[in-house]
């Protein structure tokens, strides 16, 4: 149950931006200290996404009072530090209901409101969408209309922020990107564009300099377009004297201004005034620090960057209490495995977009630093990384989350599949994942992996079947190898069992039943488990098959099934469409089995928004009271000696 909590004594008095104009510039800092303190007094008591937001109130609260929005764009890469934007746009009073089932969303959200100019979660979208909106601005006749990307220094390094830039920097239009540098995304940043930063940042001379040039460019452009040309000569002329190296953004034809301090909220008040009346495409560089004004959140941000609930005084985040051990958590069991793995074959290398702490590779990067990279976010870059060191013998663990590997797909097919190359994509958070809602939802990739010659497609049911397929993946001449697994913890209290090697397309019996077989692939077959439990009390007996493979199927298995049971119900966290239920229809089709009852669970073909995965497995129809109701529907109850027999 999510909790309402009471705004301070000016926050309370903003409900949109036109309320915040009203205020003096004097009263800035207060309202910017109130907003800070009701993120903490909420996500502590209902959790969400927390270092992020607190780096950048002033930030929002500076451009909230100088932007006229909705009609001015503001557009936040990724969303998890939107929370401010979101308070101060109409939603302070329901915030309380971020990330629950029916609730606000934690991201920005078209559908939400008019000052959520575009729906975002995946990182590094917003200079490609800004600039799309100044060139449709520029086509319109709205030549008044400010259109503003705030990126982070992580995002930037993705390939899409650079494809964007090269792109705006041809084009005349009115975009103002802010490149919110905290040195962080979930864990700190890696790769030279960091180094480039920090090498910006420490420029003395450049520095001195920096303040003044905003407000002369403003004032000139002004006054008429060749006061301004003017300026603009001098100032290159003097920005290349004092910076020894040239300015990667202004190489790229924006108008470079910072760094600057991204906490002073009348300095960047000042700044944005006149960077609006600056015209073509403008960088300012804005140092923030994640997790501001929450002292352990500065200390530790990656721990703090989404923490759950936790005590706001002290600092101690809750944790539920339980009178016996608990299964750990799938990603936990990955990055234990393959160490172990790791420690019997020299060959094993580790790779992760910019999510280690995220997948638990940061257990190996710690243990073996010279056999795991973090790439940073770049899941292209990624996926033919490990190509390449598949090619000189290696044997890769590109682990990514299953939303972000849609990021990759050419390189899937082009660059690993094509050649045949044994890198082994584990997919973390494959399913449905929860609050992150439907932009973090690995929905498709049983359907998109599945169509791809070469590669083998597995789910683990539980811990112990994970640490099985990561094992049979790395042995000799695998080929192209996904073990997807969900978001959350497992079933197994005792997990760290010998690894042992599965047949490839290999299923199994879970239970023997009569007249109506259940078919699941991956974890979501422990609500079938509860679902058989609970019917055998009633009288029903249905047999249960985990698949373990959607590519190849076991053809064995399912003659099996189609040759004894007349009704059939498969059961997957995926998609419905091009799915495991689907995989199930053509090898009827194919091998003649015309008279078997099929009813296929799964993800339906729409959006699913955020809420908690029980809740949501509910939603669509697969959690373990659904299918007690379609057995229900279809199968007639029989004796427990029936079965036996």
């Amino acid at each position: 149950m999510s909790m309402q909590v009471p705004a301070g004594d000016l926050l309370k008095t903003i409900n949109y931006p036109s309320d915040l104009k009203r205020l003096n510039e004097t009263e800035l800092e207060q309202v910017c200290q109130e907003l800070r303190q009701y993120i903490i007094d909420v996500v502590s008591v209902n959790g969400g996404h927390f270092a992020a937001s607190l780096g950048v109130v002033e930030l929002t609260v500076a451009l909230q009072y100088v932007l006229n929005t909705p009609y001015d764009q503001l557009v936040w890469d990724v969303g998890h530090q939107a929370y401010g934007h979101k308070i101060l746009t109409g939603r302070r009073d329901e915030f309380h209901t971020n990330r629950v089932y029916k609730g606000l969303s934690g991201f920005p959200k078209r559908s939400e409101s008019e000052y959520d100019t575009f729906g975002v979660g995946h990182s590094s979208t917003s200079i490609s969408v800004a600039l799309g909106m100044a060139v449709a601005s520029h086509y319109k006749g709205e030549t008044d209309r400010q259109h503003v990307a705030v990126i982070g220094d992580g995002a930037m390094t993705a390939g899409m922020a650079f494809e964007a830039l090269n792109h705006a920097g041809i084009e005349n239009s009115n975009l103002l990107v802010i490149l919110n540098d905290n040195n962080m995304s979930i864990d700190p940043n890696v790769g030279a564009l960091k180094e480039y930063l920090t090498d910006i940042t420490t420029s003395k001379p450049y520095n001195r300099f920096r303040d003044d040039i905003a407000h002369v460019l403003a004032k000139l452009s002004a006054i008429g377009p060749d006061a301004f040309k003017i300026a603009q000569k001098i100032e290159k002329s003097i920005k290349g004297t004092l910076l020894k190296r040239s300015n990667f953004f202004e190489a790229l034809k924006f108008r470079y201004f910072g760094p600057i301090d991204g906490h002073d909220v009348n300095h960047l008040v000042k700044v944005l005034k006149d960077l609006r009346d600056i015209p073509g495409p403008k960088l300012l560089h804005c140092i923030t620090t994640k997790g501001k004004g929450y002292a352990l959140a500065e200390k530790d941000q990656t721990k703090w960057h989404a923490p759950g609930l936790f005590d706001k005084i002290t600092g101690e985040i809750k944790k539920t209490k339980y009178d016996k051990p608990q299964p750990p958590k799938y990603q936990d069991v990955f990055g234990h495995s393959i160490i172990e793995l790791a420690e019997q074959n020299p060959k094993i290398m580790g790779i992760t977009p910019a999510m280690p702490s995220g997948c638990s590779l940061n257990l190996m990067m710690k243990a073996m630093p010279t056999r795991a990279f973090d790439v940073g976010i770049a899941e292209q870059h990624a996926v033919t990384f490990s190509a390449g060191l598949a090619t000189q013998g290696l044997v890769p663990f590109c682990n990514i989350y299953s939303s972000f590997m849609q990021r990759a797909y050419d390189q899937v097919i082009h660059d690993v599949a094509i050649q045949n190359l044994n890198v082994i994509f584990c997919l973390d958070r494959a399913g449905l994942v929860g609050a992150d809602g439907p932009t973090h939802h690995g929905a498709y990739d049983l359907a998109f992996m599945r169509c791809i010659p070469n590669m083998t497609v597995s789910a683990p049911m539980n811990e112990e079947e994970l640490r099985n397929l990561m094992f049979t993946a790395q042995q000799e001449n695998m080929g192209p190898f996904v073990i997807r697994y969900p978001r959350g913890n497992g079933v197994m209290v005792d997990w760290r069992r010998p690894f042992k090697a599965i047949p490839v397309g290999k299923g199994r019996k879970v239970c023997d039943g009569e007249e109506v077989a259940i078919l699941s692939i991956g974890a979501i077959g422990n609500e079938v488990v509860k679902a058989t439990a609970e019917l055998n009390t009633e009288g029903y007996y249905p047999a249960h098959y985990d698949l373990r493979f959607v590519k190849p199927l076991d053809e064995a298995l399912l003659h099996e099934v189609f040759k004894k049971f007349s009704k059939v119900i498969t059961v997957e966290d995926g998609c419905l469409e091009g799915g495991m239920g689907s995989a199930i229809l053509e090898f009827m089709a194919d091998n003649g089995y015309q008279n078997t009852q099929v009813k296929r669970l799964g993800i339906p073909d729409k959006i699913v928004e955020h809420g908690e995965q029980p809740e949501l497995w509910a939603e669509c129809g697969y959690d373990a009271q659904h299918i007690i109701a379609q057995v229900r529907s279809l199968g007639a109850k029989h004796n427990a000696h029936t079965i036996a027999s």
